[in-house]
């Protein structure tokens, strides 16, 4: 019989993703990674739905305290980069360093598997003639989180199954009621699991990140007002500046060290180029020469025409068709051809241009 563990969150995703499994005939076991104390499907409430998911379905279920881990590389990833001025993106960094990376050793070391499987919306299908695996984009687009996986590696790739990649969230619900999953008709996340479990991402970073206040400028340096800690605010911000104008005003800098926003009309908040680092090239091998490819810089970002330029240590740089709105250093951007993931990484800084 194949065997397989499945990372359960506690929610609906993960538990459809175990019983379909489990229907084809694999050994399912049961994985929930305790991440932090508070609310949120990763935390409390989430291992007891996921240990009921695994009672239900007759397998075993792990818990396994991967705290340090968590804040090692996502509370303190996102502290660093607020504190910075940067907008960091944590789930891809979650997804790799966290999630993927840790439940595979764990189903090798422990459980004598070397197959692991999650909820997420994307698939996976190996390329014979190019001997890599490639990530591809999930049926259902609405749901697509290829953007948040394009830092994994060949051998995370290798090891794990996207049972839902094929299907539409719909028919996920179907199926968790057909079975009467007990998270049949749980709610959806609407947000980062931090930000669930801290109320907002300013109420998160308050915590760590005391006020401290500094100017509001435009781009001649004109004082227009004050904030309370460049952490938070992000690129592309119009709303809350707390600042009146004659015309529209975005946040388009932020300036960490001198500790001022820098706010300026539409134009001055789009950009030609970006710079891009910590580059993961997934579904072919890295270019030797410039590709053309569509670009997201945003989760929910329409895909838009580029030039990929690949540079020395693990950087890009990438030349828009058109120039973009609200680039937000700290978020990935993630360049696909068609429905297969190239490659991606951290968006880093704008050209001088």
């Amino acid at each position: 019989m194949k065997k397989v563990v499945v990372g359960l969150s506690g929610g609906v995703d993960s538990s459809t993703a175990a019983t379909i499994l489990h229907n084809q005939g694999y050994e399912v076991i049961g994985l929930t990674l305790w991440l932090m104390k508070g609310k949120g499907q990763c935390c409390s409430e989430g291992m007891i739905d996921a240990a009921l998911i695994c009672e239900q379905l007759g397998i075993s279920h792990h818990v396994v305290d991967i705290r340090e881990v968590f804040q090692t590389n996502i509370v303190d990833y996102l502290v660093s980069g607020y504190s910075a001025g940067i907008t960091p993106l944590p789930c891809s960094q979650c997804n790799k360093t966290v999630k993927f990376g840790p439940m595979l050793q764990y189903a090798r070391e422990n459980l004598g598997c070397d197959r692991i499987a999650t909820g997420h919306y994307a698939r996976i299908r190996y390329d014979e003639e190019t001997g890599r695996y490639e990530l591809l984009r999930a049926v259902d687009r609405n749901k697509d989180q290829s953007y948040f996986l394009y830092d994994l590696s060949q051998d995370l790739l290798a090891g794990s199954v996207f049972p839902l990649g094929e299907i539409q969230k719909s028919e996920t619900r179907r199926i968790a009621s057909e079975y009467n999953l007990k998270t049949a008709d749980k709610p959806e996340s609407q947000d980062l699991c931090l930000v669930e479990a801290n109320g907002s991402m300013r109420q998160f970073l308050d915590k760590y990140l005391a006020p401290k206040t500094g100017d509001i400028v435009d781009t001649n340096g004109k004082v227009l007002g004050q904030h309370d800690g460049v952490h938070h605010y992000t690129i592309g911000q119009r709303k809350g500046l707390g600042i009146a104008a004659a015309e529209a005003l975005y946040v388009i800098a932020l300036d960490a060290v001198n500790n001022k926003v820098i706010v300026g009309d539409r134009t001055k908040a789009t950009q030609p180029e970006c710079m891009v680092h910590r580059v993961n090239w997934i579904s072919i091998a890295e270019p030797t020469s410039p590709i053309r490819a569509e670009v997201q810089v945003r989760y929910r970002s329409y895909p838009v025409p580029v030039t990929v330029i690949p540079l020395e240590d693990s950087r890009v740089r990438i030349v828009f068709d058109e120039p973009q709105f609200s680039v937000t250093p700290g978020q990935a951007a993630v360049w696909y051809e068609g429905e297969k993931v190239l490659g991606g990484g951290i968006i880093e800084q704008f050209s001088d241009s």
